[in-house]
Formats: C-alpha cells, sequence, structure tokens
C-alpha cells in the first residue's frame, strides 16, 4: 500500500502547480517514488484533473546505478545512502515509467551530488540530504546541457532532510 500513499504527493503537486509540471526530477534508489509519483500523475490525468503528465526523470547515483548499467549492482557505494541501492524493489515498475512517460535515468557523481547539496544550503538554506540533491543536480545539469528545454515547468522531489544522513554533513 505504500505506493498507494505516495502518489498523493503527485496529486498535490498538480493541485499546487494548476496542472503537471512538463518534468519530474526524482532521486532513484528502490524507485518507490518514481512510481508512486506516476501512478499519481496518471490517475487525475484519466480523472480528467490534469491535462498531462510529466516526463519522468530518474536520477541515481553514480556507484548505485542499476538502471544506467542495465542489471543489478552487486556492491553499490556512494555517500547518498538513501540511493545507495543496487537491487531495486520496483525495478519493473520504474523502466514502465521511463518508457510511458518519455522520460530517462541518469546518474551523478558523488561529488556533483555533495556539490548540489551545498549550493542548495548556501542559495536557499535548504539543508538536504545527499540523495535529494541528486534530482536538483541532474535537472541542473539537464536544463545546462538542453536536454530539458529552458523554461520548462520542472518538480523537483527532495526526499529528506541532511540530518536524516549526519555522515555528510
Amino acid at each position: 500500500y505504500r505506493l498507494q500513499g505516495q502518489k498523493t504527493a503527485a496529486f498535490e503537486i498538480v493541485e499546487e502547480l494548476g496542472a503537471a509540471p512538463d518534468y519530474h526530477c526524482l532521486p532513484v534508489g528502490n524507485a518507490g517514488n518514481i512510481t508512486a509519483h506516476w501512478m499519481g500523475y496518471t490517475e487525475f490525468q484519466k480523472a480528467g484533473i490534469a491535462n498531462s503528465a510529466p516526463k519522468m526523470v530518474g536520477y541515481q547515483a553514480a556507484g548505485a546505478a542499476p538502471f544506467l548499467r542495465g542489471a543489478m549492482v552487486d556492491n553499490p557505494e556512494t555517500v547518498a545512502t538513501a540511493i545507495r541501492i543496487g537491487h531495486p524493489q520496483s525495478w519493473d515498475k520504474a523502466w514502465n515509467v521511463q518508457k510511458e512517460s518519455g522520460g530517462w535515468f541518469d546518474e551523478l557523481t558523488d561529488d556533483e551530488i555533495l556539490q548540489t547539496q551545498r549550493m542548495l544550503a548556501q542559495s536557499e538554506g535548504v539543508f538536504c540530504e545527499p540523495a535529494s540533491a541528486a534530482s536538483l543536480g541532474g535537472a541542473i545539469r539537464d536544463v545546462k546541457s538542453g536536454k530539458i528545454p529552458e523554461g520548462s515547468k520542472i518538480v523537483c522531489t527532495l526526499t529528506g532532510n541532511g540530518l536524516k544522513d549526519p555522515d555528510t554533513a
């Protein structure tokens, strides 16, 4: 029932923005969040509450990126402990989300993740856990490269407070 509960976050996003975003960027470990959000967006779309659903973009840590490797990772390593998962529980569901939404998976190095975590804390006063910084760091990189067009409506999910992972604080 966890995914059923988590999907309501997508309902809140649509209600707050007045529409679904163009892109929804999330950190991916077990892939439950990306799967649950997609469930919510598609349910709102089918019900006629939203006219569209976003491209779902999942970012993993380079040392724990089974979706980028196309295979499970037996010994995942990253400072981002919440996404240090080599055998995602929602493996098949997440691949379906990527295919159905037109989104993609990508990875960030630990340095990129930690730089984004610091930047967010310094510029916005938001102290997130390293895993959360993967979504923002990836989105910034994809906007700069043109993969996500400038002017797109983007939502980045930050899944946890920086104190959740005190070893990197």
